[in-house]
């Protein structure tokens, strides 16, 4: 039985979308990481509470196939504040975040960084 939830689980592995915009932050990702881990052995690994299992396995396909987004639809495609899906994955993404990071650094930080030989991390040690 193993087996099966192995297979189901690499399944669903290979049909979640990978999101390159989002590095190190892909939901997709830690899914294939956090079955990698589960299933160390591959098929023969044993399972220790299986109804556990066979529950993260529907919630993580209720997700991927939108399950609730078409039980409830939304009447409008934008939020409260009028930003839409599009504006919110482009704003998510990981250069946008990074360049933001940098906006909120000082101005002797960023010269310092700019100027000094050492990395930032090493820096602050």
């Amino acid at each position: 039985m193993a087996a099966s939830r192995y297979r189901r689980f690499l399944r669903l592995c290979e049909e979640w979308p990978a999101e390159n915009s989002k590095q190190q932050r892909d939901l997709g990702l830690v899914l294939r990481q956090r079955v990698a881990q589960a299933f160390r052995e591959g098929e023969n690994t044993p399972i220790s509470d299986p109804e556990a299992c066979d529950q993260m396995y529907e919630s993580l396909v209720r997700i991927h196939t939108n399950f609730y987004k078409n039980k409830y639809p939304r009447l409008k495609d934008t939020t409260f504040t009028g930003v839409t899906v599009n504006d919110c994955r482009s704003i998510l993404a990981t250069d946008i975040l990074k360049q933001m990071e940098d906006m909120k650094k000082g101005t002797w930080k960023r010269l310092r960084e700019k100027f000094s030989a050492k990395k930032p991390e090493e820096d602050s040690k």
